[in-house]
């Protein structure tokens, strides 16, 4: 009688189930072919409610406000909590849709811990001393490296002009190492930014400047601490790292997973034109030489090279002892076999620099000639956030990538307050730093593109950004 009973009560509540599914349309819940869905609120009291009513009967009173409609909203809430909670632990099983802390721990079992993001903060730059005798203004570019007497290193976010009329200048700087051994305090003796990092090819202009002078000529003032560096990196950011990452030691993609995380490199590509192959294996013919580098059963008396082209971020240096070049070097050293050796190669950088007539509209602009217009502190602002708009695009670009003149006009259009953008011509700087002179009418080797004309690149080069501001013209 009892097993009949417990029959009929299981018929019953499978009855009211069936009744709830064809009153709301209800689809599959649970683990799905596509996931794991989870049941919502709006389901399960539909379900609750319609068993109250086989329950007590079609009178009970199921309103808003009586004790049994309670009764079933509360249980109806734990149940959709305890669901979430269940599909967020399917999520977290797998990279692709892990967050947080789950994240972290599919990362670390793959031997890739979240990485430390860069302190950030800001210095003061103060021209101290009378610039020599024709020269008009001493320019520190973007990426100069600074330090402080305990050994820390930062580079600047822009480029610092500094002139007669323009002697101090407010400047964001970023760490060079990640973590929080560079959360920068300036009471902490040790810590303090107070001098500029000599060996910096990209102060060659500064230096030079200062031995014309014979005296220092630029001061700097670090007063608020530089935070962030104990921060770590974004799900987006670590997600797409994993899942980029190999899951074997001997590939190319192992190396350029261990160089990209190396402080100072921009980007990265290992080359393996070889394959890495003996040709008597069975397996040689397969698959495509670049998706493999290394087998086995090689004449280890016989060296064999790949190729590691590095682009370095603006505030790397690339020779000396602590340079970028050593730090790549000792990064791959457990990931390659005896006999099988690195080449390792500075990408060729390309200035590109922007000049284009602005049309602006809504902002706080005074009145007056262009001159005027364009020297006040809003226009100033707006070509600062113009600037920072194209230098992410241009810094995002892969080797080989062209600028494309369409892609800054639409980074520039995205910026509230600018209507039109007119005369776009892209200006391609020479390949080095050293050689670039802004102030001049018409620099060496300099190239103006016409009006909505690329920069096109080669396999081996990537764009690097000039941010002059000298280049925008508000209309």
């Amino acid at each position: 009688m009892a097993d009949a009973t417990q029959d009929q009560a299981v018929a019953d509540v499978l009855a009211v189930d069936a009744s709830v599914q064809t009153a709301t349309g209800a689809a599959g819940y649970g683990l799905t072919p596509t996931g794991f869905v989870p049941k919502p609120f709006a389901r399960l009291l539909a379900e609750k409610l319609a068993l109250a009513r086989l329950l007590f009967g079609d009178g009970v009173d199921l309103t808003s406000g009586s004790a049994v409609r309670k009764l079933m909203e509360v249980t109806a809430l734990e149940d959709a909590r305890t669901w979430s909670a269940l599909a967020a632990t399917y999520d977290n099983c797998f990279l692709s849709s892990a967050t947080g802390a789950a994240l972290s721990q599919l990362g670390r079992e793959l031997g890739l811990e979240r990485p430390f993001l860069e302190a950030r903060g800001a210095i003061t730059l103060k021209l101290t001393g009378a610039l020599p005798a024709g020269l008009l203004q001493v320019r520190i570019p973007r990426g100069a490296r600074l330090s402080s007497a305990g050994g820390h290193h930062v580079s600047l976010d822009e480029t610092v002009v500094l002139s007669a009329t323009a002697k101090q200048r407010d400047v964001g700087v970023t760490a060079f190492f990640p973590g929080a051994s560079h959360n920068l305090n300036p009471a902490v003796p040790g810590q303090a930014l107070d001098r500029f990092n000599r060996l910096d090819p990209a102060l060659e202009e500064l230096n030079a400047a200062e031995r014309l002078a014979g005296a220092p000529l630029v001061a700097i003032e670090h007063t608020l601490p530089l935070t962030g560096g104990d921060l770590q990196w974004p799900d987006a950011r670590y997600r797409d790292l994993l899942l980029r990452a190999p899951r074997s030691v001997w590939t190319t993609g192992s190396i350029q997973t261990a160089v990209s995380l190396v402080p100072g490199v921009r980007q990265c590509v290992v080359r393996d034109p070889m394959g890495g192959l003996d040709i008597n294996q069975s397996i040689f013919g397969n698959f495509s030489f670049l998706e493999r580098v290394f087998g086995t059963e090689r004449d280890l008396g016989s060296p064999y090279y790949f190729g590691v082209l590095v682009a370095p971020t603006p505030a790397a240096i690339w020779d000396g002892p602590g340079g970028l070049r050593a730090s790549v070097d000792q990064a791959i050293q457990d990931l390659r076999p005896i006999g099988i050796f690195p080449q390792i190669q500075e990408a060729e950088q390309v200035a590109v620099g922007v000049r284009a007539r602005l049309v602006v509209e809504g902002l706080p602009l005074p009145t007056g000639g262009k001159a005027a217009v364009n020297a006040s502190a809003a226009a100033v602002a707006l070509k600062e956030r113009l600037l920072i708009r194209v230098g992410r695009y241009i810094d995002g670009l892969r080797f080989g990538e062209p600028v494309r003149a369409a892609e800054v006009v639409w980074s520039i259009m995205n910026e509230p307050g600018v209507a039109d953008v007119l005369d776009l011509h892209l200006v391609r700087f020479p390949a080095t730093f050293e050689s670039l002179a802004l102030g001049a009418a018409s620099p060496d080797g300099v190239l103006v593109m016409g009006v909505g004309q690329n920069v096109t690149l080669q396999a081996a080069q990537i764009a690097v950004f000039v941010d002059d501001p000298s280049g925008l013209e508000i209309i």
